[in-house]
């Protein structure tokens, strides 16, 4: 905006189709690289939270905006519904970048629905959007069977044609030797392909785009860090030069004309719409009230609605560029309130988690679908003092067939030392390990800080550290919890899924009696273990 016409740069830049262009290009670009950083684990706890959230999350926010703003522009219900189309699907390029940046770890089902459901609502805002549009174009009165229609179409072709896209590539990547920065180039040219392809024959490309990215992220290839790092800036990049290209479209004095009607909508749309839509989207699923809160909260609307606003003005509607600055309005006012304060809310709703310790740096050397027959080399920071490398991984003999991790090198202060069953590590030593990807969190945890001598996880997962299956009878003789209910096989997990429901996470918690347990770690369904914390003492 500062470059625009009205700023210090005075460049003159009305060409609402190249910002069109750009910014879907832009989009497909930051929906690719969304969809390679999310982890089809969390689909075990978030896909139909976040499918409820796409779909009738966005048609509720739709409604109920577009009757304010109808209200409060004074305008006909179907332009209010237009600007509520526009603006009633959440950003991924801002979700993603936000929470990956906030310097916070939300629970999986928490961050899980945000990411999935950032990456899955396009598609209706984008079917809602067209079809209003197309309705003030002609005299046609609006179809509920041909919307569904549309509906179901862009959902199953960009569905299917996306699944199929991803596999394709992911089998072009293990099978055809290039440049290690070219490999890169290729992801973004096939999934540009596919968005465009998926769009041309009505389905959504978006959806797409976003499960090539999902495909080829959670597939096994050797370069899949050194991709992500430059899909990574290829996003920033894009991200960047798309919000340049829609900063210079708007004139600034123009958001000063509807100011306090803009205001108005952001403020309903952010303190009613979504929290409503939200609470009611998620009422079948297993959510806490504070998730439910901060869902609501991260509702963040970025460049999508802006991009979205272009298409009245294409094609030349009144009150298209009303549209257009307010909904550019609403986006400054969601980023800069919910943005600025997306990890303070999270600590202050108490919904984050430790960080679970992890590699500094990882290559793959063998890839294989089963993770335990696939080897890669890790890089792990030593945090704890005092600690030696179990005698088992020292002594160990490298073979063909790797049955326990393999210590490679230990490295400090830039030099290699040799390892014996006699050497104590120190902070800030690097160890480099040969290990199947499935040992990974075991070795890592030998290495982080100790629960012990962390108060952030004492404070959070409890002084002692129990497994899932123990038994629920000998925890309450142990802490003087009354037996009245208990069952004699009754579990430790099986509380945990009884008063909280089927998908778990880490980070749920329950209180039995004087005691709080909460899950410390999952395999799968399963809960592998669960930190204890007595309520009763003091820390």
């Amino acid at each position: 905006m500062l470059a625009g016409e009205e700023g210090v740069g005075r460049l003159d830049f009305d060409n609402p189709n190249l910002a069109f262009f750009v910014g879907n290009l832009a989009l497909a670009v930051i929906l690719l690289d969304g969809g390679m950083q999310t982890k089809t684990s969390t689909f075990r706890v978030a896909l139909w939270p976040s499918l409820s959230l796409a779909t009738l999350g966005v048609v509720f926010t739709t409604a109920s905006v577009g009757a304010f703003a109808a209200w409060i522009l004074d305008v006909k219900l179907i332009y209010g519904l237009l600007l509520g189309a526009i603006v009633g699907s959440t950003d991924a390029a801002a979700v993603f970048s936000l929470l990956r940046n906030s310097g916070v770890q939300l629970n999986e089902r928490v961050g899980g629905t945000l990411e999935i459901e950032s990456g899955a609502n396009d598609p209706m805002a984008i079917l809602l959007v067209v079809m209003l549009t197309g309705l003030l174009q002609s005299s046609d009165s609006l179809s509920l069977w041909a919307f569904l229609g549309q509906m179901i179409q862009q959902f199953a072709v960009g569905g299917v044609l996306g699944l199929l896209g991803g596999k394709l590539l992911l089998m072009v990547l293990r099978r055809v030797p290039l440049i290690e920065g070219l490999y890169a180039l290729l992801i973004i040219s096939c999934g540009l392909a596919t968005f465009s392809g998926v769009n041309m024959i009505g389905g959504s490309g978006f959806l797409a785009v976003y499960l090539v990215g999902l495909m080829v992220g959670n597939g096994r290839i050797k370069q899949q860090d050194a991709i992500s790092q430059v899909m990574d800036g290829l996003a920033w990049l894009a991200q960047a030069g798309m919000f340049l290209l829609l900063g210079l479209l708007v004139t600034p004095s123009s958001l000063l004309i509807h100011g306090w009607q803009a205001v108005a909508i952001a403020a309903f749309l952010i303190f009613i719409a979504r929290p409503v839509a939200v609470i009611l989207c998620l009422l079948p699923f297993d959510f806490r009230w504070p998730e439910r809160f901060y869902i609501s909260w991260v509702g963040l609307r970025g460049a999508v609605p802006i991009v979205l606003a272009l298409y009245p003005v294409i094609a030349g509607l009144s009150n298209s560029e009303l549209l257009f600055e307010i909904t550019f309005t609403v986006v400054l006012i969601s980023l800069l309130l919910q943005g600025s304060t997306v990890p303070h809310v999270a600590r202050w709703l108490k919904i984050i988690v430790p960080s679970a310790p992890a590699p500094t740096t990882r290559f793959s050397l063998i890839n294989d679908v089963d993770a335990h027959r696939s080897l890669e080399l890790y890089e792990f920071l030593v945090q704890a003092e005092g600690i030696r490398i179990p005698a088992s991984i020292v002594q160990n003999v490298p073979s063909a067939t790797l049955s326990t991790p393999q210590l490679v090198s230990l490295v400090r202060d830039g030099r290699p030392i040799i390892v014996n069953a006699e050497t104590v590590l120190m902070p800030l030593d690097r160890i480099w390990m040969l290990l199947h990807p499935g040992d990974v969190n075991d070795v890592a945890q030998i290495f982080s800080q100790p629960a012990s001598s962390s108060f952030l996880l004492q404070n959070f997962f409890g002084e002692f550290v129990i497994r899932g299956d123990a038994s629920l009878i000998d925890l309450a003789k142990v802490y003087g919890v009354p037996l009245d209910g208990i069952d004699a096989e009754d579990t430790a997990a099986a509380l945990l899924q009884r008063q909280l429901g089927q998908h778990l996470v880490v980070g749920d918690r329950v209180r039995f009696g004087n005691i709080r347990l909460t899950i410390r770690q999952m395999d799968g369904n399963r809960v592998e273990s669960i930190g204890l914390k007595l309520l009763n003492k003091q820390l």
